[in-house]
């Protein structure tokens, strides 16, 4: 028997059947709208396929975008302003949803819980709540260019470790640390929007949505996901705790018989994180070597703390040379003999981008 693609069949009529997880968001759609928010005409009550009337290419059509997998989770846009957000179904007063609210409440600069916009509950199904957040990319969405991307990046990461909502409210494995669990507002890269699920793309899904770099735009990165969170009631002892999940598995020291510090377990995720998504795929991020090396002990008692980390990254940050920080990030795996060539035509390229950061560097901090 030969198996073939549906798409590949010439009488394929395109993504006309919604999913369950899509109907379950449709039939919830009356909700949403009375608390403020409109689902993409796909997922609205009595849609039908815009391609089978107009005759256009269904990919070509909006509504042809599917909901990604995320059965509890759903873009849609609030209808006040157009702000395209997050919503998330969760348990009623869980202690996810209830450590979101709380972490996404502190205002504080090195805050980066992802803020909590509204919450409501189901009509129907008391048991069920819903949290709206703002709509996040992924880290690395669009990939990191220059190396001052990535200090930007540890400098957010690293702070959020030291910072208010885990060391004065005891919060710990709030952070859950791997590149699914850290997002982006990359609200000011894309000045004219994207699409949440063609995100290379405008609403149209037919137009590349253009860009601003993420040095020139600012981004912020937040945490997000507190499902294996640990919560210490301020002034409280922290305690140890037992389990082995986490996105993160090469934490040494998991295990579900033998209770092990939460605090020590994020100081490792991060340093992880900085390892797996930078140090091992750029070859001009040397420089971390040293504090992931530190924050990486098998032995949790070898870690620095949370304060001892963000210290020894701002000094190893302050040593790096300018030229260094606003040059390209280069691939490990680029052959020997590109890497001059990419140089090359990287400067021609950044000149204009250059100037204007060191201009504007050099005007908030005049050089002595």
């Amino acid at each position: 028997m030969q198996v073939t693609s549906s798409h590949s069949q010439p009488n394929y009529r395109g993504p006309v059947e919604l999913s369950s997880y899509e109907i379950k968001w449709r039939d919830r759609q009356p909700l949403l709208e009375s608390k403020g928010y409109m689902l993409r005409p796909r997922l609205r009550p009595g849609w039908t396929p815009s391609w089978l009337s107009t005759g256009q290419e269904y990919f070509s059509c909006e509504d042809s975008a599917r909901l990604p997998h995320r059965p509890l989770l759903v873009d849609t846009t609030r209808i006040s302003d157009g702000k395209l957000v997050y919503i998330k179904e969760v348990r009623t007063g869980d202690l996810e949803s209830s450590i979101a609210l709380m972490l996404g409440a502190i205002d504080d600069p090195t805050n980066h819980s992802v803020p909590i916009l509204d919450t409501f509950e189901d009509l129907v199904d008391k048991s069920i709540s819903y949290l709206v957040m703002p709509f996040l990319r992924l880290m690395d969405s669009p990939p990191f260019e220059v190396v001052e991307e990535v200090l930007d990046f540890a400098d957010q990461i690293l702070e959020v470790c030291s910072g208010h909502e885990l060391t004065k409210m005891c919060f710990s494995n709030a952070l859950d640390c791997s590149p699914k669990n850290v997002l982006m507002d990359a609200t000011h890269m894309y000045p004219l929007g994207f699409h949440p699920v063609q995100d290379i793309f405008l609403d149209d899904v037919t137009t590349f949505a253009p860009t601003i770099r993420r040095l020139e735009a600012g981004v912020k990165y937040y945490f997000v996901d507190y499902g294996i969170s640990s919560y210490f009631p301020a002034g409280s002892q922290r305690e140890l705790v037992l389990g082995i999940a986490g996105r993160d598995q090469d934490v040494p020291e998991l295990s579900n018989n033998v209770p092990y510090d939460p605090f020590k377990v994020d100081i490792f995720t991060v340093g992880n994180v900085l390892r797996g998504e930078f140090q091992t795929n750029y070859s001009n991020l040397g420089f971390f070597t040293p504090l992931i090396e530190h924050m990486t002990q098998t032995d949790p008692s070898n870690r620095p703390s949370a304060e001892q980390a963000l210290q020894r990254w701002r000094t190893i940050r302050a040593r790096i040379y300018t030229l260094h920080r606003y040059w390209r990030l280069r691939n490990s795996k680029e052959p020997p003999l590109f890497g001059p060539i990419l140089d090359f035509f990287y400067l021609l390229g950044s000149i204009p981008c250059i100037f204007r950061l060191l201009g504007r560097m050099f005007k908030l901090r005049p050089f002595i």
